[in-house]
């Protein structure tokens, strides 16, 4: 499965947490508290990072592909960082990078 990756960052966690959970209609699939949510929904990997300085700005884009190895990173014509990455790959770098992600009760993994 091939799902559209999008990262934004947001001026709240929590408030934005609840926000998106309504929006797209699920729980978070992990939460890292005070830094960090994802969701993965059959078409989308979405994620949010607390930055409040750049809040509503798009972090980057790119592919959760259950057929990639590994991660990779490019930037377009326009500037815009894509990044492509397996599930597995993807919850290795929340680890590193945020620490151990709650995974939130009824989500998907």
């Amino acid at each position: 499965m091939k799902r559209f990756h999008i990262a934004l960052a947001v001026a709240s966690l929590d408030a934005s947490i609840a926000e998106y959970s309504e929006r797209l209609g699920q729980p978070p699939t992990a939460v890292v508290p005070g830094l960090y949510a994802m969701w993965r929904t059959d078409l989308l990997n979405f994620s949010i990072n607390e930055t409040p300085e750049k809040a509503g700005q798009l972090r980057h884009v790119g592919f959760e592909d259950d057929a990639c190895d590994g991660y990779t990173k490019s930037v377009d014509v326009n500037g815009l960082e894509w990044e492509l990455f397996s599930v597995a790959e993807q919850d290795r770098r929340i680890v590193s990078t945020y620490g151990e992600a709650v995974r939130a009760p009824g989500s998907q993994t």
